[in-house]
């Protein structure tokens, strides 16, 4: 009975210590896809950024890409074909399967979920459906499985639909984007939708006080007076030959906002660097050094449409009436295509901190060097500048745009 019990045992500790290794092997490359995702979103990020920046060169600017790359993401679970190849050329997902993807947004949301008590941030996401539509079982449930969407068949005939949408909206931004849908066309059949909204404190106030009104010089080379906001301290701070950068914490310090003033290039320069691979570089440069920051207060909104830049990025199919494929989203004789890309931003900036939050509807219709050790620096954001919301563990960049006006 002694060896049976023994032997019992031994078996026992293998099985555990089996058990163990795989939840850690499994827990690793969980890590790894989210943040294979969390690259691949930042990235196209970047690139959308810009091809924003060459229609409207001069004006400010302010997305929010992870709400676009999960609207989009969403949206990707219904594609086929050549449509699915070319939204993952777009979206930077090749060669990262779809319940990767999914499973990643997932995590991605949970950890973002519970960033840090000095930050509230809340992700949202829904999906508005026509009602008598027949949708993919497959497709609904991914969005409820991996996105926690809200899933709602409306009577889209009826005059008071876009004004349900509307409310979900606001109520899920705090009420600082109050609506993403003017009106419902007879042949839209599909509104998905994300929704963030965040508001973090600064970990260490600006002083009202110390706030006065300075020159900021515009691309026109004209002079603007603005309120702007100045401290002293020890802060995470990076310099080049290209930029002055300085990261400014919230909370605990987990999320920070990155500003990057622009030198000899100006913004135009930067903006056409901006890629994935420097970021990262950029990110590993930075270093704690004393200094003096002043920087604007600003308040914004922004939105724009996103079809025509989506296109240039490569995912002009998914648009085409006759071409585009997203037969893994409904049943014929549906046969939808995405009519457009909407977009909106909120963003203020203050002594207290920042909020901002951002709305995306994906709408569905059918078809008829080296550096030198840190010296003490002085930054005085005085013209038109990058600036980036970050989750520093996860590296996801919730919010980022460029300020040419505050």
């Amino acid at each position: 009975m002694r060896a049976e019990f023994k032997i019992g045992l031994v078996l026992l500790l293998v099985f555990i210590l089996a058990s163990v290794l795989s939840a850690g092997t499994a827990a690793g490359k969980g890590e790894s896809s989210m943040s294979e995702l969390v690259e691949a979103n930042n990235d196209f990020g970047f690139k959308l950024l810009g091809n924003i920046y060459k229609e409207g060169p001069g004006a400010n600017s302010f997305i929010s890409p992870s709400s676009i790359a999960m609207a989009l993401a969403m949206t990707y679970n219904g594609a086929a074909g050549k449509t699915k190849d070319a939204m993952a050329k777009t979206l930077e997902l090749k060669g990262i399967d779809l319940k990767a993807v999914n499973e990643s947004n997932a995590a991605l949301m949970k950890s973002l979920a519970a960033a840090d008590p000095g930050v509230r941030l809340n992700i949202a996401n829904s999906l508005w459906g026509r009602k008598g539509i027949n949708f993919k079982q497959a497709f609904i449930g991914n969005a409820k499985k991996y996105y926690d969407a809200k899933v709602t068949a409306l009577n889209f005939s009826d005059l008071k639909s876009p004004g349900v949408i509307n409310s979900w909206v606001s109520a899920k931004t705090q009420g600082k984007i109050g609506s993403i849908v003017d009106k419902i066309e007879p042949n839209t059949i599909l509104f998905l939708i994300n929704a963030v909204y965040f508001k973090g404190s600064w970990a260490t106030k600006f002083d009202s006080k110390a706030t006065r009104d300075l020159d900021f010089t515009l691309l026109t080379g004209k002079k603007k007076k603005v309120p702007m906001m100045s401290q002293s301290g020890k802060y995470r701070y990076l310099e080049n030959d290209g930029f002055q950068a300085v990261s400014l914490p919230y909370g605990k310090g987990r999320m920070s906002m990155y500003i990057f003033l622009p030198k000899k290039d100006g913004i135009d320069g930067f903006v056409k660097k901006l890629n994935s691979a420097e970021w990262e570089n950029w990110m590993a440069g930075f270093s704690m050094t004393e200094g003096d920051i002043t920087t604007p207060k600003f308040k914004m909104e922004y939105g724009l449409e996103l079809s025509k830049a989506l296109s240039a990025m490569g995912m002009g199919i998914a648009f085409d009436m006759g071409k585009a494929d997203f037969t893994g989203m409904s049943a014929p004789p549906t046969d939808p295509y995405i009519s457009k890309v909407m977009h909106k931003t909120f963003v203020e900036v203050n002594e207290e901190g920042t909020e901002a939050a951002a709305v995306t509807s994906v709408v569905m219709t059918l078809k008829s060097a080296v550096l030198e050790p840190p010296k003490r620096f002085k930054m005085v954001v005085d013209r038109p500048f990058f600036c980036a919301i970050r989750d520093n563990r996860t590296g996801t960049i919730l919010f980022m745009g460029n300020i040419v006006k505050p």
